[in-house]
């Protein structure tokens, strides 16, 4: 399943985060592997501790940066790849009616 701008994604429960100076670090339950957010990472992991959706996200990050739409977006995509490959997040697909 791949992620797109209709996915909806939360932050897993199986982490614990914390904030460091406007970065995060975050511990994976699971494996016990830290991972560190920068703190354009840091707001995104903040805006999805509720389950949101990926151009809901987007919307967010263009209004807080200076950053196009399309540019945000592929980078949101990626971003969420590498973490739900590192399962620190669930990803849910829109269902067809």
């Amino acid at each position: 399943m791949q992620i797109n701008a209709t996915t909806t994604v939360i932050a897993s429960k199986n982490q614990v985060s914390c904030d460091l100076a406007g970065e995060a670090a975050i511990l994976n339950l699971e494996d016990s592997v830290y991972y560190g957010l920068d703190p354009v990472g840091a707001r995104i992991w903040s805006l999805i501790q509720n389950p949101v959706t990926v151009a809901a996200l987007r919307d967010a990050i263009v209004a807080d940066y200076d950053v196009d739409a399309e540019r945000c977006e592929r980078d949101l995509l990626e971003l969420f790849e590498q973490l739900a490959g590192a399962k620190l997040i669930t990803v849910e697909h829109p269902r067809s009616a």
